[in-house]
């Protein structure tokens, strides 16, 4: 296990099923245990409220609005939780969000995001 493996729960925003299971399978390879995944920033939150993520993972674009927007919403509520944005669109985050994984997805970036996402 790693040194973020504490973390157990996942909120993951995506609105492409397969990309979500993807994060899912790397995350669970992490030692992350259970996950909600959420296609919509209103979906993002209500699972928030109802089961809080000890991380977030989120795309930039999705149903209804961007993965930011549902991170702030989530936040607000909530406090700070460590997130990692999945995305395709990483220029619209670049040096504005931290830490970005793009997309296609690697595992050892995922991973590291997740530590340095973790430690912040």
């Amino acid at each position: 296990m790693t040194e973020h493996a504490k973390a157990r729960h996942v909120l993951i925003i995506e609105d492409e099923i397969l990309v979500a299971f993807e994060v899912e399978a790397l995350l669970a390879e992490q030692g992350f245990t259970s996950f909600d995944i959420a296609d919509s920033p209103a979906d993002a939150l209500a699972l928030a409220l109802a089961n809080p993520p000890d991380l977030i993972t989120a795309d930039y674009r999705i149903v209804g609005g961007t993965g930011e927007e549902a991170v702030e919403a989530i936040q607000q509520r909530l406090g700070r939780i460590p997130v990692v944005y999945v995305t395709g669109n990483a220029e619209q985050l670049r040096g504005r969000l931290n830490p970005i994984v793009d997309k296609p997805i690697s595992a050892r970036r995922l991973r590291e995001a997740c530590a340095r996402a973790s430690a912040a």
